[in-house]
């Protein structure tokens, strides 16, 4: 589990933690941006997570890509924790709330769906301004 533990995360855990808390930040405020081109992207962006997620077994590329620098393996979720689970891991670690997966699907999609539905409301309201 090396790199794994948010108390003493090796530089590739840390970069890795940093780079899922910069997508967390996009996903979760992206909607509230004014600019159209930005919107435009972020209306395809949450969907093309979505799928990405569904298409890799509802696992992040992002812990993929650790996991092969790591590991020299594409999966490894006897080794990491973190893979398909990032989110849970984190609310877990900080609330000590320990979510099911399915609780998990929930939470997330509807989140996804939320923030998407929103930016469309977003970029309405600057298409007639």
């Amino acid at each position: 589990m090396t790199g794994q533990t948010t108390q003493g995360r090796d530089p590739l855990g840390s970069f890795c933690f940093y780079l899922h808390l910069a997508m967390l930040a996009l996903i979760v405020l992206g909607w509230l941006l004014p600019g159209r081109g930005f919107l435009i992207f972020y209306l395809f962006f949450i969907p093309a997570v979505v799928l990405h997620w569904k298409l890799n077994n509802d696992a992040c590329i992002l812990n993929n890509l650790e996991n092969w620098l790591r590991y020299r393996s594409w999966r490894a979720p006897e080794r990491n924790p973190e893979e398909g689970a990032w989110l849970r891991t984190l609310i877990k670690s900080r609330t000590g709330v320990a979510l099911s997966p399915r609780a998990m699907d929930l939470v997330i999609y509807g989140a996804m769906a939320l923030f998407w539905v929103l930016a469309w409301v977003n970029f309405g309201v600057f298409q007639e301004a």
